[in-house]
């Protein structure tokens, strides 16, 4: 642990420690939201030790989303034991996730009844899941995000009181976990507590996501484990064995744009699982042999020399248009709406747009250029967060659309056209 980190005026292990006793002291009922990861975990079990010398129980969330290293769920039983959990709730429901690696599938549903055959893992027997689901206002195919902040209702309406939810986000991991944290603007708290932020589901709810490890570090989370013994997933024993270091270390969600970047570890550590994920999540394979190269937008771009990068934007657009037109036809739309918006606002249109831009301001999306189209279109998001468009219900109901007309796109049992039928063959359709 890096004791030597002073956060004012004490070590981050202290104010951590300060913060949970702080939670448990004002709060009705406490959860915490768990992962399987070092971070949560770390949280869990140390808040554990803070409620045991309290005389306090707390509750576990714990989304399961079937396609997961076997360690993960081994460790998540292992957490399971902690003396000071009153209920734990292992969510087995079936939630759309991101699937960065398929242009055809950028949504899978996760514990789907329709791909029963194809689950990674059986349904976990002590697990709220479609068959026994108590949050009435559930949907098949909700989003990950939205079911968090249903929990979150669901759980205040459930227990009353004031409630208080515990996530291991670290402000140092991205610009926006800081934001969350540090920024007061926008953002409603309990008592004007800086790292505690209170949960919006459609009205304000009277539960507060609070953040007690916000300002450890990877080396923190590591030197607490060894200080003080906790048990951690042994994925990541594996993962640094194998070359990866502890700050690049990813485990949830492994076919998000980010995460996406660990899946040829994937195959080398559980080659079991993963023979079975093959046959689960569309291009997982294809993320596996490129997720370090420009095919999925990694480290550079993949734009031929001889092309210009408006060029590259419009051959992306038909790529893509052969294999799925509405998908195109979507990209295109959001395309035109952005260029449009720069028309109206700046006064450039179509014309004048450069080929590049500064490429700071690009990154911090302030300028129009076609290599940040194109860019966007390397990238294969559907919501277009590249452009500047946030995700909205309209285009979560469009994607549920596409995935529910394209589920069977490719399969060699329906498919007449040869290179189709090929396609489907290496895809494990």
């Amino acid at each position: 642990m890096v004791m030597g980190k002073i956060y004012l005026e004490k070590d981050v292990v202290t104010a951590a420690i300060e913060r949970l006793e702080y939670v448990f002291n004002n709060f009705d009922n406490v959860y915490f939201s768990f992962s399987g990861g070092k971070d949560s975990s770390v949280m869990l079990q140390l808040a554990n030790q803070i409620a045991k010398r309290l005389k306090k129980k707390f509750d576990v969330l714990f989304i399961d989303l079937e396609a997961q290293y076997k360690l993960t769920i081994e460790h998540v039983e292992e957490m399971k034991k902690l003396s000071r959990i009153r209920y734990f709730y292992h969510i087995a429901l079936p939630l759309a996730l991101r699937n960065s690696v398929s242009v055809l599938q950028p949504k899978w549903t996760c514990w789907d009844e329709n791909s029963k055959d194809l689950w990674v893992r059986d349904l976990p027997k002590d697990s709220i899941n479609i068959y026994n689901c108590p949050i009435k206002d559930f949907r098949v195919g909700e989003e990950f995000e939205e079911f968090v902040l249903q929990f979150a209702k669901w759980y205040q309406n459930e227990h009353g009181g004031t409630c208080a939810c515990g996530v291991a986000i670290r402000a140092n991991e991205s610009l926006n976990r800081f934001r969350t944290v540090a920024k007061k603007i926008k953002k409603r708290m309990y008592k004007n507590i800086i790292w505690t932020t209170e949960i919006k589901y459609r009205n304000y709810l009277d539960v507060y996501n609070f953040y007690p490890i916000y300002d450890f570090t990877t080396e923190d989370i590591w030197g607490i484990v060894s200080k003080f013994d906790f048990e951690y997933n042994k994925v990541y024993e594996l993962l640094y064995k194998n070359g990866v270091p502890i700050a690049q270390q990813r485990l949830c969600q492994p076919y998000g744009d980010d995460q996406r970047n660990g899946l040829d570890q994937f195959r080398a550590l559980e080659p079991e699982t993963w023979e079975k994920i093959l046959n689960r999540v569309n291009g997982v394979n294809f993320g596996n042999i490129y997720c370090k190269t420009t095919a999925l937008g990694n480290l550079r771009t993949s734009k031929p020399d001889f092309m210009t990068w408006e060029e590259y934007s419009v051959y992306l657009l038909e790529s893509i248009g052969i294999y799925n037109k509405e998908l195109m036809i979507h990209y295109y739309h959001k395309i035109k709406k952005f260029m449009n918006w720069y028309e109206k606002k700046e006064g450039i249109t179509v014309k004048d747009i450069p080929q590049e831009a500064d490429i700071k301001l690009e990154g911090r999306k302030k300028v129009i250029s076609w290599r940040r189209i194109a860019r966007s279109l390397e990238k294969n998001d559907f919501y277009m967060r590249r452009l500047c468009f946030s995700q909205t219900k309209g285009d979560e109901e469009k994607l549920r659309k596409f995935m529910k007309k394209y589920q069977n796109f490719l399969t060699s049992e329906t498919d007449t056209d040869e290179d189709l039928i090929q396609i489907a063959i290496e895809e494990g359709y």
